[in-house]
């Protein structure tokens, strides 16, 4: 019976067990002992597996290449930079994701963070905490404008809650849905140096792709308003971390509301650590209870539609033109 490994943080246990014990597959949770972030020891873990409930740690070519029974990399979320397309054409491997599933959560994350950093947090909380009361007003959410950049599925859930607080929407989207944009009246820009200057905040829903690496770099960080705020529950090389940190520390911006990195997890002496201006959290933008339930579903629902011959198109992001795969 194929072996099916569990790799996601947070899921050891849950629907995807079941379905795919039911299916006839041989599941269980990885080692978390081990540190998959290591290439040998993550190798070493899935040996004999045919596909993996996979997480964000990376599937490299060496990886790919050391385990010749792997058929399916079905991940949780919709990100998949950190596995090696080319090298799973080669092998035949079929890299799979989740849409759909997340961008509720995604968005209601966005909004609080946008929210936290409205209101002045994490000043305010460390200021309570240290018994140093400081009364200082901030600016209104109402009324001001805040900027997406990536007008996908979770960028248009960011819009609609957005507008739900009052707020001018302007979106930077190559490929908008027409009838939402009129729908919710938000204005598209041309370019993004367009829409920099003319927004309070500005929140990032873009992949990670070599022409969005770094997207927001010094230069354009420089366009922004001093007293704007940067929301990155995208994906961390979106951001020139040493960029913002240097404008976050001059004042260049305002504040960041950050829950991914360029190195994650983020290290311990990063100078992001230091700043009172950002509120951060560990890439969960996309986690609650009701979004991990149909991720994993839908993560065991690929595996065995896979092996029954099925073909999922709308969740595979490689293989392309792939007509005759078989498990």
């Amino acid at each position: 019976m194929p072996k099916v490994v569990s790799t996601s943080v947070n899921a050891d246990g849950g629907p995807h067990f079941e379905i795919l014990a039911n299916a006839g597959f041989d599941v269980e949770p990885v080692d978390r002992s081990v540190d998959l972030f290591v290439a040998a020891d993550l190798v070493a873990q899935m040996q004999g597996v045919s596909a993996i409930s996979a997480g964000s740690e990376p599937y490299t070519r060496e990886v790919i290449e050391s385990l010749p029974d792997l058929r399916v990399i079905s991940r949780s979320g919709v990100g998949f930079d950190a596995i090696d397309l080319a090298a799973c054409d080669e092998r035949g491997v079929v890299v799979t994701v989740t849409p759909g599933v997340n961008h509720h959560a995604v968005a209601e994350h966005t909004i609080a963070l946008l929210m936290g950093v409205a209101r002045g947090f994490p000043q305010r909380h460390d200021r309570v905490m240290n018994g140093r009361w400081f009364r200082e007003p901030y600016p209104r959410v109402m009324g001001s404008t805040i900027g997406i950049v990536g007008l996908g599925r979770i960028g248009r859930a960011v819009a609609t809650r957005a507008a739900g607080l009052g707020m001018n929407v302007l979106a930077f989207e190559p490929y908008p849905q027409q009838e939402f944009v009129e729908t919710w009246r938000i204005e598209l820009v041309d370019d993004l140096d367009e829409l920099l200057p003319r927004c309070d905040y500005v929140s990032l829903h873009l992949p990670n792709m070599a022409e969005t690496h770094h997207v927001i770099n010094a230069e354009r960080l420089a366009k922004m308003k001093s007293s704007s705020v940067l929301i990155n529950t995208a994906r961390g090389p979106l951001v020139d971390e040493a960029a913002l940190i240097e404008a976050l520390k001059s004042g260049s911006i305002r504040a960041a509301g950050l829950d991914v990195f360029e190195v994650e997890p983020l290290p311990t002496d990063s100078p992001l650590l230091e700043l009172d201006n950002v509120l951060l959290s560990g890439h969960v933008a996309g986690l609650d209870n009701e979004s991990h339930e149909g991720t994993f579903e839908m993560v065991a629902d690929t595996i065995v539609k896979l092996h029954a011959g099925e073909w999922p198109a709308d969740r595979i992001v490689n293989m392309q033109g792939v007509t005759d795969w078989t498990w």
